[in-house]
């Protein structure tokens, strides 16, 4: 019996493959592969782009970017965004194009979402060779550019003959979709091999569903799970962002609501709970609230959900300090379910978070400790209402009394998202969080130059929900390229761009470790060689504007406000453009953060901060 096949090119069959490929979770089906964004150049234009022209928008949406790096931020974005159902492609040329896939697809690896690589390669039939871009080695004559993706991709191959597409091709779905495997994925793409024709089985082109699986714990973790939290005095609760990617947001609601646990959150899980919940304690660890820090320090039990206890969570390993402290992890991949020597449930977040609300039925922690951490967190209320009050609407903005600016204006369904610099400490100190999806942090990888194009993703996500994009000066100056795809594309992404002038994070970090802000300020040279001058005449306003964005510049607080306003009623990309005043206004950090300082120096600068870091460093400890 013949079997029915269909002659097309390996670019040509991935297209139409990828169309066919989709998720379902909870009866609900999603497209996998939703679009692809690219950029051309001799590795793949008559490949994958004649196959993405032939396909038609219909089915491949197509999307051009700017820089390669943007477009798996933008992609990152977007998934993030559809709790990882859903995903993108990015392919490349060789060469370049390639290589600058990597920043993107380690923050993507690093923060457990999906994003598809489709790099172009040398010659598989090494016909030319060496050609145009191709970097050569002298004993490994198989190895190209696309290998600095295999360390930071989760499944990695290079097609070099067609019919091995097929196994492949299979393989990267799988990882795309597993919510414990997910990442990047690569396959590297010979430019000779795309244009090959080859007689594909039909079957390879059939509609195919890719289920994502909620597992359940197992009864015998589940036992010990329940003893444990029984056992508790002062149990709390961290929320990662496995919470978000399970959707156990009403879950986890239930489970506090029965139980009285509080519920700290890291920079992913941020909304897990509405901020007013009584039990929401903010942020934790390094760039968390006091009542949040404060309850960890003395907490006998954390109950981590789907986090991965980075050392901004744990305070570098000095948060938790009480000698009888035990940790409960629920995370769906045993990889971060057994951080810290925990008592493990593997589970996805959400069939754990009820199963535990159900064997835990009538339990509840002491009415005292309720009040305690009530209390507390009345207290950082105050603390975050006078960081947002400005008291002289006609005086120059603080960073916080900026984002005071934006709580005023912004819904409930508005997406503020940011990665880099002096934001995401305040913005875990001091958002407040109305629903799931409204935090956005990148922190896995707080990769500068994120912000931007991931805004673009997210309302690709979400269409007609407004979108903020924070930057500061340095981030902006990374990466602004993708302003350009924002207004070729009509999508009104917000920009809030902060002026300060240099790195302001790592400014103050480097006077808190003894390297006296060197070469942290965008200044010119001063005589004695530093960059110690005059601010630099740089006006990135009208760079935004350059590119196509409305702009709006705000001198003081009611301008600043005013501007954000009009910008959230627009149809198109704006830019809210302001320089703050740069008075330290956040709350100071409640825990430490280790970042090692100099154990011998010239200078008093960092031998003063080698004894504060030696007396810092003694409450290190370890969760044996």
């Amino acid at each position: 019996m013949s079997r029915s096949t269909r002659r097309l090119t390996v670019a040509q069959a991935l297209v139409r493959f990828l169309a066919a490929q989709h998720t379902e979770r909870d009866g609900v089906r999603h497209r996998l592969i939703a679009g692809t964004w690219g950029i051309f150049g001799h590795g793949n234009v008559a490949g994958l782009g004649q196959a993405l022209l032939e396909a038609g928008e219909e089915s491949m949406p197509f999307h051009q970017g700017r820089n390669e790096q943007a477009m798996v931020h933008a992609a990152v974005g977007y998934a993030r965004q559809l709790n990882r159902l859903s995903a993108q492609a990015v392919t490349t040329s060789i060469g370049p194009g390639a290589t600058n896939l990597v920043t993107g697809a380690a923050l993507a690896t690093v923060n457990r979402l999906p994003v598809l690589l489709l790099p172009g390669d040398y010659f598989a039939t090494r016909a030319a060779d060496p050609l145009l871009q191709q970097l050569e080695h002298p004993v490994e004559a198989d190895l190209s550019v696309n290998d600095t993706l295999r360390p930071v991709s989760r499944y990695f191959d290079r097609i070099t003959r067609p019919e091995a597409l097929i196994p492949s091709a299979l393989n990267a779905m799988r990882v795309l979709a597993d919510p414990v495997e997910t990442g990047a994925v690569t396959l590297a793409l010979p430019q000779d091999v795309q244009a090959e024709a080859y007689d594909w089985p039909e079957e390879f082109f059939a509609d195919r569903i890719w289920h994502v699986r909620r597992p359940a714990p197992e009864p015998s973790e589940l036992a010990a799970a329940v003893e444990a939290v029984r056992a508790a005095g002062r149990p709390v609760i961290i929320a990662g962002g496995g919470v978000h990617h399970s959707e156990a947001e009403s879950a986890l609601k239930e489970f506090v609501e029965a139980t009285g646990i509080p519920v700290a959150s890291t920079q992913a899980g941020k909304g897990s709970l509405r901020h007013d919940h009584p039990a929401d304690l903010g942020g934790v660890g390094h760039t968390g609230t006091s009542v949040a820090d404060d309850l960890a320090r003395t907490a006998d039990l954390v109950i981590g959900v789907g986090t991965r206890y980075t050392d901004f969570t744990t305070a570098s390993a000095t948060l938790f300090q009480n000698p009888d402290v035990r940790f409960l992890n629920l995370n769906v991949t045993a990889f971060d379910a057994h951080k810290l020597s925990a008592r493990t449930l593997v589970a996805d977040a959400r069939a754990g978070l009820r199963a535990l609300t159900e064997a835990l039925s009538g339990h509840r922690v002491d009415a005292v400790y309720e009040a305690e951490y009530r209390t507390g967190k009345e207290r950082w209320e105050q603390v975050v209402d006078a960081a947002y009050r400005a008291d002289d609407e006609h005086a120059v903005p603080t960073q916080t009394q900026v984002l005071g600016a934006l709580d005023a204006v912004v819904g409930d369904d508005d997406v503020v998202i940011n990665a880099a610099g002096s934001l995401p400490g305040d913005l875990h100190k001091l958002w407040r969080a109305r629903s799931p999806r409204q935090y956005h942090l990148e922190y896995g990888y707080s990769c500068m130059g994120y912000e931007i194009p991931a805004g673009i993703g997210v309302q690709q996500a979400a269409p007609g929900t407004p979108v903020w994009s924070l930057v500061g000066d340095g981030t902006y100056l990374m990466m602004p390229t993708e302003i350009v795809t924002a207004v070729q594309e009509g999508l009104p992404v917000n920009l809030v761009l902060i002026q300060n002038h240099g790195y302001a994070s790592i400014g103050g970090l480097s006077e808190t470790v003894g390297a006296e802000r060197f070469g942290t300020a965008y200044r010119y040279r001063a005589a004695d060689g530093t960059f110690t001058g005059a601010p630099l005449p740089v006006d990135l306003a009208a760079n935004a504007a350059s590119l196509g964005m409305d702009v709006l510049r705000a001198k003081t607080v009611r301008e600043l406000r005013d501007a954000l306003a009009t910008a959230r009623a627009s149809d198109r990309p704006t830019c809210v453009y302001v320089e703050t005043d740069p008075t330290p206004t956040a709350p100071a950090a409640e825990a430490w953060w280790d970042v090692p300082v100099a154990e011998v120096a010239s200078r008093e600068a960092a031998t003063r901060a080698r004894e504060a870091y030696d007396q810092s460093v003694v409450d290190r400890r370890r969760h044996l």
